[in-house]
């Protein structure tokens, strides 16, 4: 049988057992008797999560996949749920700053309301460096909860990608940056907190957040899941001073 091991424990294997950031490997391509070494940066991100499967297939650590690939995590760690032991990977270019996507803006906010338990998932980052002739290498791994790769922007309270006025996705901060305008949210409240409020400064989902109405059914929620209180600020008393530069001065 399979062992179950956390994500800490995971993490740990892979980078103070295996040594992952001290090794080295490359992305090869067959196809009609013909085998490449392939140099194109862009799929690596792609394939270190399809690394990571075999990697745990190999040491015999029980993981599932996720069926809706639209909305994290990408493995389920534990046997018996769905709502503890998650585990979403992302990977980046060390060499730039990450742009990887963490959720669907409004699909995230919409689906805490009703699974809690996703604000709680771990992150798994790897940033991987290729060089000319397709070497690939790990220069840096992470494990973090979503707040804490989260940040605000200059437009918005919580950093997402915006095109032609409609938000698609929530972005991460360069959270291992210590020159960055803008510091990563430091715990899940004001993590939430921001997202009330972009969902109210954004006008295709204002009415989701119209009278306190997101902010008391995420209350409820994460109490019903976590047996745990929570209270989120609003954003604009007391949070936003925390991470915006402009009222730091």
């Amino acid at each position: 049988m399979d062992k179950v091991l956390t994500a800490n424990e995971i993490f740990s294997n892979l980078v103070n057992d295996d040594k992952i950031l001290e090794s080295n490997g490359r992305i090869t391509f067959e196809l009609g008797g013909v085998n490449i070494v392939v140099k194109q940066r862009d799929v690596v991100g792609n394939i270190i999560q399809e690394w990571l499967e075999g990697w745990m297939s190999n040491k015999g650590i029980y993981f599932r996949g996720n069926p809706n690939t639209q909305m994290p995590p990408d493995f389920f760690l534990l046997p018996d749920s769905s709502r503890n032991g998650l585990l979403e990977i992302k990977a980046f270019n060390a060499d730039a700053a990450p742009g990887f996507d963490i959720a669907d803006f409004t699909a995230y906010c919409r689906t805490l309301l009703s699974q809690p338990w996703m604000i709680d998932a771990d992150f798994m980052i790897f940033a991987y460096k290729m060089d000319a002739n397709g070497l690939v290498s790990i220069s840096n791994v992470w494990l973090k909860k979503v707040w804490q790769i989260c940040c605000a922007s200059d437009k918005w309270p919580v950093k997402v990608q915006e095109k032609k006025g409609v938000i698609h996705k929530i972005r991460p901060a360069t959270w291992y940056s210590t020159k960055t305008k803008y510091p990563c949210f430091t715990c899940v409240e004001h993590f939430l907190s921001a997202l009330e409020q972009t969902l109210y400064d954004y006008p295709e989902t204002r009415h989701l957040s119209s009278g306190a109405h997101w902010r008391k059914e995420m209350e409820k929620a994460y109490k019903g899941f976590f047996k745990t209180p929570i209270q989120i600020q609003r954003w604009d008393e007391g949070v936003s001073q925390l991470y915006l530069p402009d009222r730091n001065s």
